[in-house]
């Protein structure tokens, strides 16, 4: 009879001993402490509006600098953060930068710039900003970066 209270006692001990050496991974939340030591994943970025409004070369060129510069602007944001490089990394906020293009390039359209974000559990998230043509042709090869900087400023 001793033997089976002694054999609960040690399973329960190596139990407890192996489950406290598990650290479970802790899902992000949307707020600045659950962000800014987040790891995070930037999906395949979209252009919304008129893609036509640019050529097949560049626009590969800025879906590149949009998925760079995204990812840069928040390890900017959030020093803490980390960018993966696999989509299905375990508990990392997934994010699909999006450009708004106008219709046209006349000097009273909006372009814009917007992050979606969906925590691991399943809360989705947007912030946007809108600019000018003007701040495209001050910025020229910068806006995409200068874009997303200032998107990144509305995150928690």
């Amino acid at each position: 009879m001793k033997t089976p209270m002694l054999s609960c006692t040690l399973l329960a001990a190596l139990t407890l001993g192996t489950a406290s050496a598990v650290t479970p991974i802790t899902a992000p939340t949307w707020s600045n402490a659950g962000l800014s030591t987040a790891t995070y994943v930037i999906l395949e970025p979209r252009v919304e509006g008129n893609i036509n409004l640019v050529g097949a070369d560049q626009r590969k060129s800025i879906l590149e600098a949009m998925k760079r510069d995204s990812a840069g602007a928040i390890t900017r944001r959030y020093p803490a953060a980390k960018i993966a490089t696999e989509a299905a990394t375990p508990g990392a906020v997934r994010v699909t930068p999006t450009f708004i293009a106008p219709r046209s390039l006349v000097p009273w359209a909006k372009l814009g710039g917007r992050l979606d974000f969906e925590l691991p559990n399943g809360q989705k998230m947007s912030v946007r900003e809108d600019f000018g043509i003007s701040i495209l042709l001050q910025k020229r090869s910068e806006f995409v970066n200068y874009m997303y900087d200032t998107v990144a400023k509305q995150l928690p």
